[in-house]
């Protein structure tokens, strides 16, 4: 099963339409209940699934990489992902779900994986309200209507590699991000991520940019802030872009994704002239092309504040 070998253009469209797919899985007996959970990626991080290989132990590694698998003659290293979340698998590690974003490829080791579902974002309430732990970006119901659904806990899998196998920190200075920017006098940017590492370090690069933000947690968020921002300047006299310079936004969030952030935005005359910017894990030709498709100023991929900086200069112009 490879979910890349499916049409990836149509998961593309499917985007554009607030929709995505999940890839359902189980850990094992989660701490507690003993219950055997299931969990969620988005299928566009995954690049196959296969039976679990060899793995060869690596001297002196993090507790949770079991080691390093040869697949299809790349060397790649693997989580211990039911180790990470705390669950104990009952019929051990049987999957190696590979994956591929933020520019860099790693494999999670996994109990069983079970089915790909094609879901509406709003079909996943944010993790904020539920009392998830860091490692979850959202809770998924799967049987929408069914007062009995099925729900699938969304892994923030940016989270889970961090945690894992910690980068290198990049001071972020001067001789990063450059000057400081100059924003419009009075604007902001607004920004819009699910996932608390990717705010932290947005957080972190704008400040280091000299520049104000707001940080809004899903597109949701972001768009209802611009409403009240609209009806505020319709009061006041004046022009959204006049208070907001640049939205920076992620691509996947509950409630409603980027994509669909970005062609509200875009369609609407209330919003002439404020650029928005892509901010992502899911790099490739083929979201950028999307990406320019759904109207959006630019695209960066994610945890390169040196990159964001550069996008953001070219973007204001």
């Amino acid at each position: 099963m490879n979910p890349h070998d499916r049409d990836i253009e149509e998961r593309t469209r499917l985007a554009g339409t607030n929709k995505f797919e999940l890839l359902l899985f189980r850990l094992g007996e989660a701490p507690g209940t003993g219950e055997r959970e299931l969990y969620g990626i988005n299928v566009f991080k995954v690049r196959e699934v296969l039976v679990m290989p060899k793995i060869t132990a690596l001297a002196n590694s993090h507790e949770h990489v079991l080691g390093v698998a040869n697949i299809r003659g790349q060397i790649i290293p693997v989580i211990d992902l039911p180790a990470v979340v705390g669950c104990k698998p009952k019929l051990g590690h049987t999957i190696l779900m590979v994956t591929e974003f933020a520019r860099t490829v790693q494999a999670f080791a996994v109990e069983d994986v079970r089915e790909i579902v094609r879901l509406e974002w709003d079909q996943v309430i944010p993790s904020e309200g539920t009392h998830a732990g860091a490692l979850v970006t959202g809770i998924a119901r799967l049987d929408p209507g069914n007062p009995d659904t099925r729900l699938a806990q969304v892994l923030d899998v940016e989270q889970v590699l961090r945690d894992v196998t910690p980068q290198p920190k990049e001071e972020l200075d001067k001789e990063v991000v450059g000057e400081a920017l100059q924003l419009p006098p009075g604007t902001k940017i607004l920004v819009a991520d699910d996932s608390f590492v990717a705010r932290s370090v947005i957080e972190l690069g704008l400040k280091a940019m000299g520049v104000d933000f707001v940080m809004t947690k899903t597109g949701k968020e972001a768009w209802d802030y611009l409403q009240a921002l609209a009806d505020q300047v319709k009061t006041d006299g004046g022009r959204v872009k006049d208070k907001i310079a640049i939205v920076l936004t992620d691509l996947e969030m509950p409630e409603m994704d980027g994509f669909t952030l970005t062609k509200l935005i875009k369609q609407d005359a209330r919003f002439a002239g404020v650029p928005v910017v892509i901010h992502s894990s899911l790099t490739g030709t083929t979201n950028e092309n999307h990406v320019k498709g759904v109207g959006a100023d630019g695209y960066v991929g994610k945890f390169s504040p040196r990159e964001l900086a550069a996008t953001l200069r070219r973007v204001l112009g």
